[in-house]
């Protein structure tokens, strides 16, 4: 289990407006897929997690892309994905390492209080769909996406979260 990150990381979005975690958690969860940008095995879970996002864009949670990097790095990787959803920032990687997060991609849910309500770090249809079943759950949300889905990579681990 990760650890709760602190409140008090500031995280930019591309256009550099910055909050704190607990800012960003204000009115809602967080249900963010963290990836490195500087690694294929991240590019693999873009679509899977845009189709995840998609799925919740009218639930009570903020999805976002956590990316490794600063804005420049996260528009080239993300490409069109970042401008279809909320993309953070963590260029020295402080939320990463507040959380111990070991491996990326990494898919993470927050409560309002930025204690971890479900973590799968790496590509595991399985695992991935059990943190959305619990965050599904703390919003009453009954209508779940299929994991894996129709494009979906095979299972993988994932590479070091820091390197």
């Amino acid at each position: 289990m990760l650890a709760a990150p602190s409140a008090d990381i500031t995280l930019k979005t591309m256009s550099g407006h910055g909050h704190t975690l607990g800012e960003w958690l204000v009115v809602f969860n967080l249900l963010a897929v963290v990836i490195d940008p500087y690694t294929h095995q991240s590019g693999w879970i873009l679509p899977t997690a845009s189709r995840i996002f998609l799925h919740y864009e009218e639930a009570d949670m903020r999805c976002a892309f956590v990316v490794c990097s600063d804005a420049e790095g996260a528009q080239s990787f993300l490409g069109r994905f970042a401008d279809e959803h909320l993309v953070l920032l963590d260029p020295d990687r402080e939320f990463v390492r507040s959380l111990g997060l070991e491996r990326v991609p990494a898919l993470v849910h927050l409560a309002q209080d930025a204690s971890v309500l479900g973590s799968a770090q790496g590509w595991d249809a399985a695992e991935w769909s059990a943190v959305i079943a619990r965050a599904e759950e703390t919003m009453d949300w009954r209508v779940r996406p299929v994991l894996p889905g129709p494009g979906d990579p095979g299972n993988f681990e994932g590479t070091p979260a820091i390197s």
